[in-house]
């Protein structure tokens, strides 16, 4: 046979093998196919029965928490707003509050749907982080379970962008924080679903200008607790410079490290999404069984609207996060 022939088979058996080998590996950046009304800010995302709810910051100009809800995960349309008026205790606490609440987190613990919110004003600390709860979301009938935490301007930590998180001895934590001194974490009573104990600060960025990290998630894996969290800008459209970071520990009150060893306290944090040329800033992540990322970014092709994006998570084989 022709040496050319060798050559031309050579690399036709070259590239079914590399074909196969894709296909046998997980898709990279795997998009779900959203469709619908997909404006959404802080999205947190969970599933009752067969169908899949969304929560975000409500809308500029008006009160509540934003709600989605879809029977596939693909299709969306919102339903009415939780706290369509506001509740009257907010203003002991937040008096300067207008607006809707921000950054609401759902999370299903021991017979009921938690969801903890932020009641607070652009650029200010002086916030508070709020509790509400149902044993059915498609019921709409939401218990008021009052204040959780709260943080004045005396305070190096700012009230904000709540994660319920259930530790692998089955006991409820809360983390929490926004630029300032960065992220805490406390611990929660199982029944009360309220702190009880220290605060922990676990991930800061001492030598950035601003302190920019915020919007905290914790996820438990396969030994490891993995903190994910959000740098730089938010809420800027266009110009926004959201990104998302990652560390994992041991134990849930830290350390956290990145890939490269970097403490979250000093700074460190692997970038997992920084956006691309349509979607920019993306930020405000909500892991959802450890499979999947629900995440905000801005649509370059729409104005720079607020858009929820989903995407199936992945984990290597040193158990880092990738998409």
């Amino acid at each position: 046979m022709k040496i050319g022939n060798w050559k031309h088979k050579g690399k036709m058996i070259l590239l079914t093998i590399v074909m196969l080998f894709s296909l046998a590996q997980p898709a990279s950046a795997a998009f779900w196919n959203l469709s619908g009304d997909l404006m959404l800010h802080d999205p947190s995302i969970t599933r009752e029965g067969n169908t899949w709810w969304a929560f975000g910051t409500g809308e500029v100009d008006k009160t509540g928490i934003r709600v989605m809800v879809s029977q596939n995960g693909t299709s969306w349309s919102p339903t009415p707003v939780i706290f369509p008026q506001p509740l009257a205790w907010w203003k002991n606490y937040v008096p300067n509050h207008t607006g809707p609440q921000w950054a609401p987190d759902i999370q299903y613990y021991n017979g009921r749907y938690w969801l903890y919110y932020s009641v607070s004003s652009f650029g200010s600390n002086n916030s508070l982080i709020g509790l509400t709860s149902t044993a059915s979301i498609s019921s709409g009938n939401w218990r008021d379970d009052g204040l959780v935490i709260r943080s004045t301007t005396s305070n190096n930590y700012n009230a904000i962008d709540g994660d319920l998180v259930i530790d692998a001895n089955g006991d409820p934590w809360l983390s929490f924080g926004s630029f300032w001194s960065g992220i805490k974490l406390t611990r929660l009573d199982r029944n009360t679903m309220k702190p009880t104990g220290q605060l922990y600060s676990i991930a800061a960025r001492p030598n950035h200008p601003d302190g920019a990290v915020e919007a905290p998630n914790i996820t438990y894996r396969n030994g490891y607790y993995y903190l994910f969290v959000s740098f730089d800008k938010c809420c800027q459209g266009l110009d926004s410079t959201y990104k998302i970071a990652y560390g994992r520990s041991r134990s849930i009150t830290g350390p956290y490290l990145d890939k490269n060893g970097v403490n979250m306290m000093n700074g460190g944090g692997t970038i997992l999404d920084a956006g691309n040329e349509r979607w920019i800033g993306p930020g405000h992540q909500d892991v959802y069984n450890n499979n999947l990322i629900i995440r905000h970014a801005y649509d370059a092709e729409n104005n720079g609207m607020p858009r929820m994006l989903i995407n199936d998570l992945y984990w290597d084989s040193q158990g880092w996060p990738r998409y």
